[in-house]
Parts: C-alpha cells; structure tokens; sequence
C-alpha cells in the first residue's frame, strides 16, 4: 500500500472528526479542537463561577489548550475549586507573578523559594524587595487580570529553548535544560513573556482575581485563598520558626551547591554524589545534636513530644534522638501514641460515616494521661501496645519504670497537640516538629511540592515494608491530607524546634524504585492515575543514583530499607 500525500488528503486528514467523550455522552468534533473549544467553554473565565480550568484527557491532568486526535477521548472537565482545580490556580498566579516581575524588572533574577501557609515565598537574588515594589508588581498583575489576557502553550525546539532560557534572569531553568535532552520543550506564554511550567495553567489571566502579595524578609509571599475555603483569603498567620528551618536549608543547599535540579544532576553527572550524601548527612546529624543539647541544657524536660505528617521520618529520628540523650547521660524510654487507640467499634466516625483514626478523640486520652501522670510523679507505670491486626490492646507484663536521668519520647501525629496533655507542667515537655521540608527548587518559577516528597517516600515504603499497591496509597492520600490539615499543621508553631527531615540527594536515590511503582498504576485507576502520571513526568527530569553509600542509619533508609534500626 503506498501513502498519497496531496492538498486534498492533508486537508481531509485536518477535517476528520474524532469523537469527544464527556459525562457518558459522546460527542463528535473536529481533529485539533483544543479541550477547551470542545467542551464550550468562555475564552475569560471568571474566579467566583467556579470555571472549568482544566481536563483529565483519559485520565492524565491537562490543560484545556490539549488537542484533541485520538479517535476516541474520554474529557472530564476539572473545576477550580477541586483540588487539581486549585493546583491550577495556584501554578498560574507563580506564572502571573514571574510575568510582572519579568515587565517591572527585565534584568533581575526572581527566584521561587518553599511555601509558607496559605503563600509560597519569592525573593530577588540581586536585592531585597522594598514596599514599593510590592504595589508595582501588584499593579501590573491586576493590570493584566483585567485585561483578560489570554495565556497560549507554546512548543519550543530544544535549541531554542536553551536560547530562550539561557541568561541570568533563568539561572536554574538553564542548569536543568543543560540536563536534559528532549526534542522540544512545553512553555507557556503571556503577552510577549515565556516561561516553563510542568503542570497546566488556565487559560486566560482573567480567572486569576484572587491573591495577595506582600513583602515578607528580604523577599514576599504570593498568598492565595485556602484550600478549605477557596473563595477568600484568610487573615494572614506567621510562622517564623518554619521559615527560620526552610532559610537554614537553603543556606546548607547553597554550601553543597544543590539548590535546584539542574544543580543536582550537574553533581551527580560529575561523580561528587559520595560527598553530597556524606556532607548532607553531617549536617541532619548536626540539627539532631543541637536539638538534643538543647533538651540536655534545660535540665527539667521529663516528656519529649514528637509530631510530624505523615512519611516525614518521625521513627528515624526518634531513635537518632534517643541515641545523642543517651551521650548526654539521659534514659530516653519511647512511647507510640498508636498504642493508645481505641478499639474500632469506639472509634468516631467522620462527616461520610467513615471511622477516623486522625482524630484526636480516637485515642484513649484518659489512659494515655493517666499512664503519664503515673510515670511522671510516681516513677512507674505498666504501658499498653495496641494491635491493629487483631483490634486489640495488649498490656505490658512488666512495668516501665523512670529514674532521675529518664526523659520519655512520645512520638505521633497528635504529639504537638494542647489537649493532649493539659495537666502536664510546661517546664516538663519539649515539643519538636518535623517534616520533610523539600528546599530544593525545580528551576526559577517551579518548586517542588513537600507533599510529592512525602507522596514519593511513602509510596516506595508502603509498597517495600507492606506490599500495598501503588494505586491504595496515591488513592487513600487525599485523606491523609486532610486529616494532617485538622491535626498536625495548625499546632506547628506550639514546637520548641524544628527539624527537616528532607535530604538534597534522597529525591534521586528514591526516584528509581518510585517509577516503577508509580508506571504500574493504570488509567482504570481514576484519581490515583492522574497523580502517577503528574509524578511521573515530574520524577522522570531527576538523575537518579544508587543506594549503595547512603549511611545505614539514614533517614532516608526508612523508606528504602536497610537501616540499621531494623524494620521502623
């Protein structure tokens, strides 16, 4: 058979219809008809309507400019106010903000930083930012949101792209683009402006009304709405102590010269990984030892409390802890707040009738107090130990007893938590948060989310320690989320210290074991496929490297095995 290609035949091949599937209703359109033009939707959304912004096209997250030229597509519009909805939104305001800042100051180098409660912070390499360029920068976003400026995706030829990007105003997207070596690059442009992303953006600036910016440090916090109510901004909370740990790491980042992707392919690429493990690993164990001094100074603290989200290595570094008290002549004794949980038929259920193990009414409070009480002021007590396999609590045969140089560890989500311990002499407790704060950025305008990193390590450790599949824990996370969200994030700042837990390197050395767990998720997955697919394609710009020199006693061992503490 012999292909004909003529006028005639390619504009047939343009004028082919393919069928469009939405809400179980099958629709026929033209080949190339953007998503948004197929699902009828306004050229210039607006914010309070709750627009469509993007689509899962078969069940992969995409923006409404994706063309549709298969001849069968499954489209599910995706609403702001949904949660990929808001991942949207808030990737877009970044983009809205870099835009302005690219009008205002063409020649200075913005540089994305961590997020801080309800803003991810954003600094000026070359200056501090000034009052004055707050009300400028808001000016010229606000401009282009009434403009209703549409934003087009772009495909840029490598060569190209290296061009675009290459200048010290797209440091770090240069140093990842030096890593990289696809035959085109996805960009996104607005009135003369380009920039990366690695996820959608909407399509036009006139959705994009609600934000704040405010000067914050040496740099400023681009706000948006929460996500418990994404129709307004909260009053604005501080927490100076989490921002005091995300500066501590971009500092130690900068030593090791790691503080985006494109430099940490650039160390791997050049055989310095064994020094950047080594050097990254001195310095987590130098916060552990200022942490236990700390403790050791004091003299009276009798109850170490330690609260962390889910996969932050709250085992880990309990036990490193316990190993620096030891030095400094303390007892540590450990307990697991898990082990005082009720039996399921007393569990509270949620809002659905579901049982909800992440609320604090979910523990035997009164037991675990008295216990407390009873080893504090008394010097003994017998400890229970709860199996969830059996749905039962056992008690201890021999009694745990405190003397002078004991201190207890009392590890668990609620561990920050006032209620918990309402009698308990404050001069007794110490209360440390810890989290795997991710500092390493993507390139100039991109970060890495903490959550991914944490999606990363737990997906790796579920499937290592349990063999649960990949699909259960990118499905069952959402209500990790919200009950971190309830539970653990608003008591941050009742911490003594915080410590990050989060290692320049670990994104690399857990990069191959998660792809092969995250390509075995399939499309009949719903959700938990869109979240596989958006972590593929972010895993997939990472070098990886071996296991092999990350110490034994690691933290970063507690999801990929090999710990010298055992099984944690």
């Amino acid at each position: 058979m012999r292909l004909i290609y003529s006028k005639a035949s390619l504009i047939f091949f343009h004028m082919e219809k393919v069928c469009m599937i939405c809400s179980g209703k099958e629709h026929m359109v033209t080949r190339g008809t953007s998503a948004r033009e197929a699902l009828g939707l306004p050229s210039a959304p607006v914010y309070e309507e709750d627009p469509v912004v993007a689509v899962l096209v078969n069940g992969e997250f995409k923006n409404l400019h994706y063309s549709l030229v298969h001849r069968k597509t499954t489209l599910e519009p995706i609403k702001l106010f949904s949660p990929l909805g808001k991942r949207v939104y808030r990737h877009s305001i970044c983009f809205l903000l870099s835009y302005a800042a690219s009008k205002l100051y063409p020649e200075s180098h913005l540089e994305i930083g961590h997020s801080l409660g309800d803003g991810f912070y954003f600094r000026f390499t070359d200056k501090a930012v000034a009052d004055e360029d707050i009300s400028k920068l808001t000016a010229i976003m606000e401009e282009a949101v009434s403009k209703k400026l549409p934003i087009h995706k772009e495909k840029l030829p490598y060569p190209e792209a290296v061009e675009t990007f290459t200048g010290r105003t797209f440091k770090h997207t240069a140093e990842l683009l030096a890593t990289r070596n696809d035959g085109d690059i996805t960009a996104y442009s607005l009135d003369g402006f380009i920039d990366i992303s690695y996820e959608p953006l909407v399509t036009n600036t006139s959705v994009l009304s609600l934000w704040k910016l405010q000067k914050y440090e040496e740099g400023m916090l681009l706000r948006y709405p929460q996500s418990r109510d994404f129709k307004q901004l909260n009053k604005f909370q501080d927490n100076p102590l989490l921002f005091s740990v995300f500066k501590r790491s971009a500092v130690e980042n900068h030593v090791l010269k790691v503080g985006s992707l494109g430099q940490l392919n650039s160390t791997i690429l050049s055989g310095k990984t064994s020094e950047l493990i080594q050097l990254s690993e001195a310095m987590f164990n130098a916060r552990v030892q200022e942490i236990a001094n700390d403790i050791a100074s004091r003299g009276s603290i009798k109850a170490i409390f330690i609260a962390g989200p889910s996969s932050s290595g709250k085992t880990t570094f309990s036990l490193k802890l316990s190993q620096q008290l030891k030095i400094r002549g303390l007892d540590p004794i450990k307990i697991s707040l898990d082990d005082y949980y009720f039996t399921r038929d007393l569990v509270p259920v949620d809002e659905d009738g579901n049982k909800d193990y992440e609320v604090l009414e979910a523990l035997d409070l009164d037991f675990f107090r008295g216990n407390l009480s009873e080893l504090i002021y008394n010097g003994e007590t017998l400890l229970p130990h709860f199996s969830f396999k059996e749905n039962a609590r056992h008690m201890a045969e021999q009694a745990t007893v405190m003397d002078k140089s004991s201190v207890l560890i009392i590890e668990g989500i609620h561990g920050l938590n006032p209620t918990l311990a309402p009698d308990l002499d404050p001069g007794l407790c110490y209360k440390i948060y810890i989290s795997a704060l991710t500092s390493i950025i993507i390139d100039d305008h991109n970060r890495i989310s903490t959550t991914d990193n944490r999606i990363i390590r737990r997906t790796v450790r579920d499937f290592r320690t349990r063999g649960v599949k990949t699909e259960e824990t990118l499905s069952m996370w959402p209500s990790i989320e919200r009950g971190e969200k309830n539970h653990i994030f608003p008591y941050q700042n009742n911490a003594d210290a915080i410590i990050n837990s989060s290692m320049p390197y670990e994104l690399a050395a857990l990069t191959p074991y998660a792809l092969n767990l995250l390509r075995s998720v399939k499309p009949n997955a719903g959700m938990a496929y869109a979240t596989a697919r958006r972590l593929l394609k972010f895993l997939e710009l990472i070098y990886t490297i071996p296991a092999d020199d990350i110490p034994r006693d690691s933290i970063t061992r507690e999801f990929l095995g090999g710990s010298v503490f055992g099984a944690v």
